[in-house]
């Protein structure tokens, strides 16, 4: 770890904002970055203010952050606009080694872009698409291209507004890139998020500028409610809620700079206490939707088999953090099944969530898929403290915690799961005894055609 020792750097860049010349650390961190002398700026947050100051005339300075594969720095740039490109000045840098950077940050920024992303794509170490997942409904034709472009670069089918680059371009210099998605009025902006040590490969966000504004009362369309927090509340709520947690993630981690100890546990705790709210919201969003007697979800062809495979990669660093073994489905495993894909992976991440919570630490949590009696069938076994037959009874009742306080559920994740099981024709049940674990079992009727 950097004595946070004052360094000064000067760099050019040229009509194009590329950096032509540079001094060190600055010239080694934007090599070992991917960037090239001469070569396009691979540190966002520095070409944006190149940028700014180019387009404006006008000096600008100001604190920037970035990491490569070595360190996380944090420097202060003032860019001078010449006549042609621009002078860099850097001073005040400050790197701190990966090794010594914890994990926190990460998962408080994919906290954040998960609550508000409309599309996610898993992709290998080229960017090319692996499996892709969607909730906004003007996002669909794009979902559905990328699906059927598995293999293939994501920009391929979401193309960065006004670059003309071959792509794709590195990685970070499409992280916070405006997309272009024909058939969406909304404007997105793609988040790239490695994957942590040990994993090759990224995590694509595109999130919105804006909630997709609600129709209502129009022929042919199903009546939506003027009032509830999924329709109405909920937009309002999420933005400012996310704030809070990106700041108290800033804080915490020190990124603005020295904080005592207690101050920073402080910001730990606002953070904490804003994700659960968010869950909350979207626990509140999704009740609203499963209580409505017109809700019907869409009858899939899936494979209950890979679903809960995607279940248990999604929550794979959780149970590591716990020293939790989770065992999925084989690879050649399959239960095909009729049911809506995004639906019954929201009961499986529930289940398999709560297994991984509420289990002890270094357990194991099973995750067995098979067909039985024309039903196909998942089943979630745990190793914690069991349920009594009385526990069994309310586990699905709306708001009930069984009396665990402080663990930041809403009550609600077990009656939604039920909700939506039994919507796509199926059901959720539990086996359990005190002392010996529970089995969460869901229940979808099979694929025939399969």
């Amino acid at each position: 770890m950097s004595e946070g020792k004052l360094i000064t750097a000067r760099a050019r860049t040229d009509a194009q904002d590329r950096l032509i010349e540079a001094e060190e650390p600055l010239a080694a961190f934007h090599q070992r970055a991917g960037g090239e002398i001469p070569g396009p700026i691979v540190t966002p947050a520095l070409l944006d203010l190149v940028r700014r100051a180019r387009a404006s005339g006008k000096r600008m300075s100001r604190a920037i952050r970035a990491q490569d594969t070595l360190e996380q720095i944090s420097a202060w740039a003032e860019v001078v606009p010449g006549k042609v490109g621009t002078v860099i000045n850097i001073s005040a840098w400050d790197a701190l080694d990966n090794s010594d950077v914890a994990d926190a940050g990460r998962d408080g920024r994919v906290a954040l872009v998960r609550h508000l992303a409309g599309l996610t794509a898993r992709l290998d170490n080229d960017q090319s698409l692996i499996t892709v997942d969607w909730v906004a409904p003007d996002l669909d034709a794009l979902g559905e291209a990328m699906m059927a472009g598995a293999g293939k670069p994501w920009t391929d089918f979401a193309r960065p507004e006004g670059d003309a680059q071959r792509q794709p371009l590195h990685w970070r210099l499409l992280d916070g890139a405006k997309i272009q998605v024909e058939g969406s009025d909304r404007d997105w902006v793609a988040q790239l998020l490695p994957l942590p040590a040990g994993r090759t490969g990224f995590e694509l966000y595109l999130v919105p500028d804006r909630p997709l504004a609600h129709q209502r009362n129009e022929p042919g369309m199903r009546r939506e409610r003027l009032a509830g927090i999924g329709r109405e509340i909920a937009p309002v709520l999420r933005k400012p809620v996310s704030r809070i947690i990106a700041n108290a993630e800033t804080i915490r981690t020190q990124l603005a700079g020295p904080l005592a100890d207690e101050y920073s546990n402080y910001a730990a705790d606002i953070a904490s206490a804003g994700e659960h709210l968010l869950a909350l919201i979207d626990d509140l969003t999704t009740l609203e939707v499963v209580d409505d007697q017109d809700f019907a979800p869409a009858p899939d062809q899936i494979d209950l088999a890979d679903v809960a495979r995607r279940a248990a990669g999604i929550l794979g660093v959780r149970a590591k953090e716990r020293r939790i073994t989770l065992v999925s489905p084989a690879d050649g495993a399959s239960a095909p099944a009729i049911g809506e894909f995004r639906r019954t992976l929201q009961v499986l991440l529930n289940l398999v969530g709560n297994a991984v919570r509420y289990s002890p630490e270094g357990a194991t949590v099973t995750i067995a898929a098979r067909t039985v009696d024309g039903k196909a069938r998942i089943t979630v076994a745990d190793e914690g403290e069991g349920l009594s037959e009385e526990e069994q009874k309310r586990a699905f009742a709306k708001f009930e915690r069984l009396g665990r306080q402080g663990d930041g559920g809403s009550g609600l994740g077990l009656y939604i799961s039920r909700r939506l099981a039994e919507a796509m024709d199926g059901s959720l049940t539990v086996e359990s005894a005190k002392g010996q674990g529970a089995r969460f079992t869901l229940e979808l009727p099979s694929d025939p055609s399969a």
